[in-house]
């Protein structure tokens, strides 16, 4: 992987994000969770190059963020659609997300973990955290759309401390 400036970044955010999904993964080496999210952004915010990020209280990754200062964001060529796939649909709770879809974790040199079979990771550091609320949707119809059971989002604001491209 080369090191490279966020403001580097070639492929579209939106894109990125939304059609090739990415994995959250928190925790150490030795214990650590990922989960698949389609939703997030790119950008700068108090003069910081960062993403946003939304977790579910629910999913076991929650946790991992939770307790841990650092994530980091993988995203991949299509080719690991089913890994990202399966990595969205089971809990780490009850399986071995690595073991059954083959990927590679490895140490980056802060101690976060990333994957080797990833196109850019984005290894970032938590500035910010909101739980979201009913009361502060403008627009109602995203509660009955995307919270019918007020299962809400909690969203992170991460600065990228360091991005890396596959060579």
């Amino acid at each position: 992987m080369k090191r490279i400036d966020p403001k580097e970044l070639k492929p579209n955010a939106i894109k990125l994000i939304s059609d090739g999904w990415m994995l959250i993964t928190a925790g150490t080496p030795d214990n650590f969770n990922t989960m698949t999210a389609s939703w997030g952004a790119l950008g700068e915010l108090w003069s910081k190059p960062v993403a946003f990020v939304f977790i579910r209280p629910q999913r076991y990754t929650y946790g991992f963020v939770e307790q841990n200062e650092m994530l980091t964001l993988s995203f991949f060529d299509e080719k690991y659609r089913d890994a990202l796939r399966f990595c969205g649909s089971h809990s780490g709770r009850d399986t071995d997300k690595i073991a059954e879809t083959g990927l590679t974790p490895y140490t980056t040199e802060i101690g976060n973990v990333a994957f080797q079979e990833a196109s850019i990771v984005l290894e970032c550091h938590k500035l910010y955290r909101a739980e979201m609320k009913a009361d502060c949707f403008l627009d109602r119809t995203i509660i009955e759309r995307a919270y019918p059971d007020g299962d809400f989002h909690t969203t992170y604001v991460v600065e990228i401390v360091n991005a890396w491209v596959k060579e």
